[in-house]
């Protein structure tokens, strides 16, 4: 399937250098406003509570929520500007199909339909049902992810659904799961603030979730020790009293070594131990070899900082253990996240005040999305697809006979495998941008390129989209009513503040019409998002996420609800455990042995430098959103190079050079930004960019992904560098917004 051409002086002509981006209205519409909405923030996974002014029925601004429990107003740098996406000139405002010679064209919403519907037939009449795929995304709400499960499976019949949370939680789910026997944060981020000893690993709370700084700084106001477990010194870190700068992809080595220095040191609780956990003995047994001398040689961490870090966990009376991506994105992610769990249950601090576990979930909704809607391997309820009587009490609740109702599919960097081997040939997504999110991008490339059709439902043109042949102009958050739920597991309401803009639709209507056209309409029966919202309730009942119990009027009274909520009269959960009643088949918290196993590549010497990958405070995800609002874009406008003095002199490299990084699977240039905040072995670059400005052109697909949860290994590989003797151009910010155009150009030759 052939790229569209685009015209670098074109573009620069129609926007000329930052012309593209809305101006910000917030300041004139102080007073000028007609309705004040409450509603929550569309990005990470914190869910922080946002006003939004509406004038002429058009989001014009912002005011904060300072009632909201959860930020109490505060908002980070992408919050404070996530309303200038609303009247973008790059808004899709009608359905476009892709003309060869030409590009894309407006068309009417039956074509697009009629369309997509005729494709979805030829494809499974002539390949079979599971050769047409679904990709989803969890910036849905909870109603639309479970729609879009309910769809795939109800209406496109198809195996093949997954979804962008597959790059985001599903090590820490998989984890939760066979530790705790239920996917969620075991507390609320209310109990930080009261912690004596907090270990954040993985996780730049300051950059990639700013508002939850606060309660960290609340616990230090209340004499908390800090300790920060990340190869950088990450803004947190520059504050804490421990910094452990561990090679990227030994966090097992390095969980595994503090543990077994509580065992050395009988920093354990075995009352809890014995009573309420199972598998110990096996656990304890696998860290008998990890001395401190052991985990230094594999972590590069100075032994007396690891015992350090042992005892401030091992002797306090309090603690929580809060970690994200830098652990997860790992082929033994699950393995690193269960070796985080058993530091926690060794000391039995969990199910009491101010003691907890949790992961911040780095999507809007990350949380709700993989609970009820678009797992391959997963039923609404947190249901396993491959259990007979979760597979008969969904397909009850659906109307169709259990054996219509299709097994386990293929996770997301599967079904571009699969494309690529010609066994799918048609897609339709949501909400995913998998050419800048997944990993060896090339490979996503030429799956797109493989496709017999491929529709996407999106409110911008991603690169993606760029592949298309039908674009259906779906909705933003604020043009549709539902719920998030949030990382720590409070169930919210999304309002509804305006319409979508032109001819655009509600996804939900989007999903609803597809629905009808092919033949499944009366499944799909809602007049509105409670309506969905009710569906879920009651088949989630009795699940491992219970939301039975929660409805709007609740959430709205109590400004949110954390499940499990069995009951109408329940109150919520917001701290889990405290019953010592564990959702596992034993009824026990379980320790798992986690061996050590080395990252996939090793430094060599063809390529003898780590590099790893992650967020910026400006950016989110893809950028598909924040790289078009330019205050957001002037605060970081292109990836950059993190690099240690040490290891650019050793290539010649200065700040501002452009160097050259190779990968086993390619090569892309980089500013350099030489730093002393990042190990002298490991390099670093965000992954906000796509075209040829995408640092995951060299990230690891199908070798790096982890057998359990599928997740891909983006926090490790090995590379080189070569300084290219050319400078950072002065306006390279004008063209930040670019690239990925400039990279098809490329691709075209021109």
């Amino acid at each position: 399937m052939a790229t569209l051409p685009v015209s670098a002086d074109k573009i620069i002509e129609k926007y000329g250098p930052h012309k593209h981006y809305p101006k910000d209205t917030n300041a004139k519409s102080a007073t000028q406003f007609d309705e004040l909405v409450k509603t929550h923030c569309c990005f990470c996974g914190l869910q922080c509570g946002i006003k939004l002014k509406v004038k002429d029925k058009k989001v014009v601004g912002f005011e904060p929520w300072r009632e909201f429990p959860f930020n109490e107003g505060r908002l980070c740098p992408k919050g404070v500007q996530r309303y200038m996406q609303d009247n973008h000139p790059d808004r899709l405002l009608t359905p476009i199909k892709r003309v060869e010679g030409v590009g894309f064209v407006p068309i009417e919403w039956d074509e697009a339909f009629d369309t997509i519907v005729k494709e979805v037939h030829r494809i499974q009449e002539k390949y079979g049902r599971n050769a047409f795929a679904m990709l989803s995304g969890v910036s849905l709400s909870t109603e639309k992810s479970y729609m879009v499960g309910k769809f795939a499976r109800v209406a496109l019949k198809t195996a093949n659904l997954d979804y962008n949370g597959r790059l985001c939680m599903v090590s820490a789910g998989a984890g939760n799961k066979k530790a705790f026997g239920m996917d969620r944060s075991s507390n609320s981020w209310a109990d930080l603030a009261h912690a004596e000893v907090i270990i954040a690993t993985g996780a730049n709370i300051s950059e990639c979730f700013p508002v939850l700084t606060y309660r960290i700084w609340e616990a230090r106001d209340n004499g908390a020790k800090l300790i920060v477990i990340d190869p950088r010194v990450i803004p947190l870190a520059r504050t804490a009293d421990i910094h452990l700068p561990l090679r990227p992809g030994t966090d097992t080595a390095l969980m595994s070594t503090m543990l077994k220095v509580l065992i050395d040191n009988d920093w354990l609780d075995h009352d809890f131990i014995d009573n309420y956990t199972s598998g110990w003995e096996e656990t304890a047994k696998e860290v008998e070899h990890c001395t401190l001398e052991w985990g230094e040689k594999i972590t590069g961490v100075p032994a007396d900082l690891i015992y350090k870090a042992a005892e401030m966990w091992g002797k306090a009376k309090t603690s929580f253990l809060v970690h994200a991506r830098g652990i997860e994105q790992h082929r033994k992610g699950v393995m690193n996240v269960l070796s985080c769990i058993n530091l926690v249950l060794a000391t039995g601090r969990i199910g009491k005040p101010y003691c907890g576990y949790g992961t911040i979930t780095g999507q809007g909704n990350g949380q709700g999305g993989r609970e009820h809607g678009h797992k391959c391997d997963q039923l609404p309820g947190n249901r396993d697809i491959t259990n007979p009587e979760h597979r008969q009490l969904v397909a009850d609740f659906w109307g169709i006979p259990e054996s219509e109702l299709p097994q386990k599919g293929l996770s997301a960097y599967e079904i571009i495998d699969a494309i690529n081997k010609g066994e799918i040939k048609g897609l339709l997504s949501i909400c995913f941008n998998p050419l800048i999110s997944l990993p060896n991008n090339s490979y996503v490339r030429s799956a797109l390129e493989k496709l017999e059709f491929y529709a996407g439902i999106d409110f911008f043109l991603s690169e993606t989209l760029r592949h298309a042949d039908i674009v259906l102009a779906g909705s933003l958050q604020e043009e549709e009513d539902g719920t998030t739920t949030s990382s720590e597991g409070r169930v919210i309401r999304i309002t509804g503040a305006v319409k979508p803009p032109g001819k655009a639709m509600r996804d939900m209507d989007i999903l609803k019409e597809l629905a009808r056209r092919l033949g499944v309409g009366d499944k799909f029966n809602y007049s509105c998002s409670e309506d969905v919202f009710n569906e879920l309730r009651h088949i989630s009942k009795d699940s491992y996420a219970d939301y039975y119990g929660i409805t709007y009027e609740k959430i709205e009274k109590n400004m949110g609800v954390f499940w499990p909520c069995p009951t109408l009269d329940h109150p919520g959960t917001p701290r889990l455990w405290e019953d010592r009643k564990f959702k596992t088949p034993d009824g026990k918290a379980h320790f798992n042995p986690t061996p050590w196993i080395p990252p996939v590549e090793e430094p060599d010497e063809e390529y003898p430098i780590v590099l790893t990958t992650g967020r910026v405070v400006s950016q989110y995800l893809s950028g598909t959103q924040t790289r078009r609002i330019g205050k957001l874009v002037d605060i970081y406008p292109e990836p950059l190079l993190e690099i240690h003095p040490e290891l650019a002199a050793k290539y010649g490299i200065e700040t501002d050079d452009l160097v050259r990084v190779y990968s086993r699977r390619g090569s892309a240039v980089f500013p350099a930004n030489v730093v002393e905040t990042i190990r002298k072995d490991t390099v670093f670059v965000p992954y906000h960019w796509g075209g040829v400005s995408s640092i995951n052109q060299l990230t690891m697909g199908l070798e790096g992904l982890d057998p359990i949860s599928k997740m891909p290994e983006f926090k490790v590989c090995t590379c080189n560098l070569e300084n290219t003797g050319k400078k950072r151009a002065a306006n390279s910010a004008d063209y930040a917004y670019m690239s990925r155009d400039i990279h098809y150009l490329e691709e075209e030759g021109e």
